[in-house]
Formats: structure tokens, C-alpha cells, sequence
């Protein structure tokens, strides 16, 4: 497959949402139209730690909160020696929304909730709500376990609730073992309502794109990832460990 320019999505973001950072955040500016990312990241691959329970925005996609609001993992920063990112309103990319550069530490406030960045890495930040029960919001078991398909599958896709993710888990290969995603236009589904498509390859220049969808949004956008880089679904890390003309092959990490 040959590479190609991933498509913009254009689509409503909810209106009402407002996005303000403070604490190390800095001015806000209108988001370019596209996602940003360069190719070969200079690490660090993380700074921050990662508290249990802290939701992850996954690079290139967005995560839907408590309260109906969302935020976007829009770009990734780093100089190889510290590491910044850019998050932006809505769960995927409208023009003229709000954007952010954020480092551990920074304070959001999304719809009226407060959380703090704890981690930022190549491919995810990591967010901990301030309140409560924001945190009991994220952390509620789903009605049910079975995915449906479309906007249904929320509960299951934007959750830090352990039986979900012990689910979800489950239905990738085990540790040390290889999932392959063929460079096809093919579709990838998991048991919570996670699919996988590889959106594009180029043996050339040695880089691919993974994206990721689940309740029909844009929950990650892996592009010009290359063998080594980590990529993380559904609360999983993997590495990307062969790039063919045919296909990405990714192998699940201990951590």
C-alpha cells in the first residue's frame, strides 16, 4: 500500500465545550487543519506518571468525559529531552476550535471538570479527574459487556472501569505475541467495540498509519510510526515491530 494523506474529519463538535488550561498551559490558539505529528519523535518517550485509574487520550484521537464534554490528543512535542503536547477540544477536528500546549502537571477544565495532566508520552496523555465523582463516572461498570456498534459502545470505549479494560485485554494476543494488521483497507474489530485499520504504508520511507474507532470516534491516529515506536488500544501497549508491503505487525509490551 502506498502512502497517502489521511483524510480530515469534519464533523460538529459540541458547541458548548470549553477547554482552559492553567499551571504550565500555554495561550490558547485556533488548531491547524491537521493533526501534526513529526515523524521520527526524539523522546523522551514519557515524562509523568501514569496514576491508576487516569484516563488515556490516545494520540491523534479523541476521548468523550463525564458531562458530555471531549478533548483530542492533537500533537506530540519533544526535543529529547523533555516532552510537550497539544490537546484540543471535541473528539475530533472542527475548524476554529480551542487548542492548548500542556505539560505534567497542567490543569484542564473541560466543560466545567477539572483534571491534570500526570503523563505525556509519544503516544497518549494522562489525564486524572480532580472530583470525585467524575473519577466514580469513568470507573462505573457499563449496562453491558457487548458491543453494538456505533455511539452505543461509549461505555465501553471511554471508560477506566478494570472489568472493561480486562475485556478488552483479553481479546488482544498475549504478551510478547504479534497482532498483524494487513495494509489492505481492511477492518480490525475487537470484543468492546474497538476496530483497527491500518490507513497507510510506505516500506520506503519505513512508515506506516494505524487508526483506531470505537463508538464511531476517532479514538487514535498513529501516523508515520515506525518499527520500535509504542502504540497503545484500549489501555494495551504494543510496539510496532515489522513494516511490510502488506502489512503492520505489532507486538504487545509487558507494560
Amino acid at each position: 500500500m502506498k502512502r497517502r494523506t489521511p483524510p480530515v474529519a469534519a464533523v460538529s463538535a459540541a458547541a458548548a465545550l470549553l477547554l482552559t488550561a492553567c499551571g504550565g498551559g500555554g495561550t490558547p490558539t485556533a488548531a491547524p487543519a491537521t493533526t501534526q505529528v513529526a515523524a521520527e519523535d526524539k523522546g523522551p518517550v514519557c515524562i509523568g506518571e501514569a496514576p491508576q485509574g487516569g484516563l488515556h487520550v490516545l494520540r491523534g484521537g479523541g476521548f468523550r468525559l463525564p458531562g458530555g464534554g471531549s478533548v483530542q490528543y492533537a500533537e506530540a512535542r519533544a526535543d529529547g529531552t523533555t516532552r510537550e503536547a497539544i490537546l484540543r477540544e471535541g473528539d475530533r477536528y472542527e475548524s476554529g476550535q480551542r487548542q492548548w500546549t500542556v505539560e505534567p502537571g497542567t490543569r484542564v477544565s473541560v466543560s466545567g471538570r477539572t483534571y491534570t495532566v500526570r503523563q505525556i508520552c509519544s503516544y497518549r496523555v494522562v489525564l486524572e479527574p480532580k472530583a470525585a465523582a467524575d473519577k466514580a463516572a469513568l470507573a462505573a461498570a457499563p449496562k453491558s459487556m457487548e458491543a453494538v456498534g456505533g455511539s452505543a459502545d461509549a461505555p465501553l470505549c471511554f471508560t477506566t472501569n478494570p472489568d472493561v479494560l480486562a475485556a478488552a485485554s483479553a481479546g488482544f494476543p498475549d504478551e510478547g505475541e504479534d497482532l498483524s494488521l494487513v495494509g489492505n483497507g481492511g477492518v480490525q474489530r475487537f470484543p468492546t467495540g474497538l476496530s483497527l485499520t491500518v490507513s497507510y504504508l510506505d516500506t520506503g520511507a519505513g512508515t506506516a498509519g494505524i487508526a483506531a474507532n470505537c463508538a464511531a470516534i476517532p479514538v487514535a491516529a498513529y501516523e508515520d510510526v515506525r518499527v520500535g515506536d509504542p502504540v497503545e488500544f484500549a489501555g494495551v501497549v504494543f510496539k510496532v515491530s515489522a513494516l511490510t508491503e502488506t502489512a503492520v505487525t505489532i507486538t504487545r509490551s509487558n507494560s
